[in-house]
């Protein structure tokens, strides 16, 4: 497909809303790379509700866009659940996502685990969660800890890589290997306590995403939901805004 266009204009394109309705959006050409849909896709998969009730808000070639891409998430916690979560509900649905870690009744304050999964494997009870919005969704799961040696292989598959670790250290590793180096990578740095500073994103060209306050520390403050959750969904938004380009209303 060469159609440039991704946000759709009532009435622009067939097909990108249900009769009688129209998405208040306006038309602009995808991000450099995002261009084509791979020809294998041309198929739509078989309609699942999730998509049929995204279909009211995105074209059929937004949708195709979002599909395409293989999105890794490094890290299953506060960050990497609710990231991947937002993601799925948002129309990607082919995920690489690793980590070592099994869920503990601490997580259940901001992670996207429930109660009877304490215990389980973050990455398996991750997959069965997205899988339960979406059953057709694609994720590969590597229940290790990612190091110098493995990241790359885990990630081989992914255009997109979302760091959702804990440590600096991890940060600093994922950021090295992919930043540059992958068509787009998203880090996040300060989202503890309450209150607090104000959340920003800062974008080195059209590489990478940084999020967070940038200033607080779970070291020193508790994690908790609003704002890890608000740094999850700023990740979430960025990797959307590099599939599918800005979202403008029309202009009147």
């Amino acid at each position: 497909m060469k159609d440039k266009a991704v946000l759709s204009a009532p009435g622009q394109e067939s097909g990108s809303c249900p009769a009688g309705e129209s998405a208040p959006y306006a038309v602009h050409d995808a991000p450099e790379g995002m261009s084509d849909v791979p020809e294998a896709l041309g198929d739509a998969p078989e309609e699942s509700t999730l998509r049929s009730g995204l279909r009211r808000y995105l074209s059929a070639i937004q949708l195709e866009r979002l599909e395409a891409v293989t999105v890794g998430i490094a890290g299953a916690g506060g960050l990497g659940s609710n990231c991947a979560m937002m993601l799925a509900r948002s129309g990607v649905r082919r995920f690489v996502i690793a980590d070592h870690d099994s869920i503990e009744p601490s997580n259940l304050n901001r992670q996207f685990f429930f109660e009877d999964q304490v215990g389980r494997s973050k990455v398996a009870a991750l997959r069965d969660n997205l899988q339960a919005i979406d059953a057709g969704i694609q994720v590969t799961i590597h229940r290790l800890e990612l190091t110098e040696a493995n990241v790359d292989a885990v990630f081989e598959d992914c255009a997109i890589v979302v760091e959702a670790l804990d440590g600096v250290e991890g940060k600093k590793m994922l950021a090295e290997a992919f930043m540059g180096r992958k068509e787009f990578f998203v880090s996040a740095s300060g989202m503890a306590g309450w209150g607090g500073p104000d959340m920003r994103t800062r974008r080195i060209r059209d590489v990478a995403a940084l999020v967070g306050d940038f200033a607080s520390d779970i070291a020193s403050m508790p994690p908790m939901a609003p704002r890890v959750t608000m740094v999850a969904a700023m990740q979430a938004d960025a990797v959307i805004n590099h599939i599918l380009g800005p979202c403008r209303p029309e202009q009147k």
